[in-house]
């Protein structure tokens, strides 16, 4: 957590890091024991692979967000810290010994989350799918959220992770439409919204979630609209959280969001409908998964039993 906080001050050296953006060096027992867990069984994290600086918190608490079909990505978005290239071959015991792990650690709720893999035909959907089998079987009462790729030009990718039937099932949309041929280079927006709206089509039941980064270039117009058109498709949950370099190849930071700014998007995303909303500096998709999912199954319930 040392090396986060010190890479967060050589890339940010244009910009004041203002004190709002704070994390804790990893130190707990528990921390050390996630960990070990994690690395004995050869599971690959996001937290790990993408720099997070929640690392410290989320582990010491025995949350972690699993990152499945190797550690290098197929695309190359100038915001993410995971590497880039050919990945090798899916490992067909890594269902089992994800399921191992949950087991292990206990977890009352787990994220499960990918690299694209535009190389695979079905772009790892069935693995997905296979993932969460796995889990069902050695921890029945373990609840699964699924962070998965956008699955584009990928026939059917949609339908096979939903059918598995995930307890959660969280895309980020990532940044406004206007910066996404700089931002978020081979996806699509409206292909991204898209499977948000075919997720609750083919299964009610399943909370959906998406996100977004600020301090990217964006204007607070262009985040409201957003909302609307996840609110459009149906979509229960919105994280927002800030932008933070992680290297001086990616891209800059064009501001600090104030937490002022933040508690307005959360005010105007409630407003606007959704189940629940994390704003926030540190907030990331999966900071807080499990006790966000049990807010928002509460609140799911109030409404029908409203009715």
């Amino acid at each position: 957590m040392v090396e986060i906080h010190n890479m967060l001050e050589r890339n940010d050296k244009k910009l004041t890091r203002p004190d709002w953006i704070r994390v804790k060096a990893p130190v707990s027992r528990e921390f050390q024991s996630t960990r070990d867990v994690i690395h004995s069984l050869k599971l690959n994290t996001v937290c790990e692979e993408a720099a997070c600086p929640n690392i410290g918190e989320c582990w010491s608490q025995k949350h972690a967000t699993v990152m499945i079909m190797g550690d290098t990505c197929t695309r190359a978005c100038a915001f993410c810290n995971i590497k880039t290239g050919v990945p090798g071959a899916l490992n067909p015991h890594e269902p089992e010994n994800l399921a191992q792990a949950i087991s292990q650690l206990k977890l009352k709720h787990v994220v499960i989350t990918s690299v694209d893999r535009d190389d695979l035909e079905d772009g790892g959907a069935n693995h997905f799918a296979q993932c969460i089998s796995a889990i069902r079987n050695r921890s029945k009462d373990t609840t699964i959220e699924v962070l998965t790729p956008d699955f584009l030009r990928k026939e059917h990718g949609i339908e096979i992770v939903t059918k598995a039937r995930p307890d959660v099932y969280n895309h980020n949309i990532e940044t406004v439409p206007r910066l996404y041929k700089t931002i978020r280079l081979g996806a699509r927006y409206f292909n991204s919204l898209h499977l948000l709206k075919t997720v609750k089509e083919i299964e009610p039941s399943i909370f959906t979630k998406s996100g977004i980064m600020v301090g990217l270039g964006e204007t607070k117009e262009e985040v409201l609209q957003v909302m609307d058109d996840l609110r459009s498709a149906d979509v229960d949950f919105m994280t927002i959280g800030q932008y933070l370099q992680p290297t001086p190849a990616h891209a800059p930071i064009d501001r600090y969001v104030t937490p002022d700014e933040f508690e307005y998007y959360a005010r105007q995303a409630k407003a606007k409908g959704f189940l629940m909303v994390a704003s926030s500096p540190l907030t990331r998709s999966s900071y807080h998964a499990g006790d966000d999912f049990a807010e928002m199954k509460t609140a799911r319930e109030k409404i029908l039993a409203s009715n």
